[in-house]
């Protein structure tokens, strides 16, 4: 492949896969996270009800505004060089790869 972009003179541009910051679906698991957490689930069954439960009351506009957020979020990361910015979620990875896992 990087011969392949060599000969073809494309440039590529050094980017992580990941970056919280841009993906507007960790503030989302953020709030689903909170929602979980005021049911107190005791067992993998009502963990997961509740999930698809919280999962369909969170508000469409509240996804509307996230992807809205994009274009700021975007220069806010190109402002820190990669750098951790306001945009992003704090502690939740942990959480979610023990829910859905």
């Amino acid at each position: 492949m990087q011969e392949w972009l060599r000969v073809k003179s494309l440039n590529v541009l050094e980017w992580p896969s990941q970056i919280p910051d841009l993906n507007p679906i960790e503030h989302l698991l953020r709030d689903l996270k909170i929602a979980v957490q005021q049911h107190s689930p005791s067992n993998l069954t009502d963990l997961e009800r509740i999930c698809r439960e919280e999962w369909e009351k969170l508000p469409k506009y509240r996804c509307a505004k996230l992807v809205a957020s994009n274009p700021r979020r975007l220069e806010a990361v190109f402002a820190a060089k990669g750098a951790s910015t306001r945009y992003r979620v704090k502690g939740l990875n942990t959480y979610v790869n023990v829910i859905f896992t």
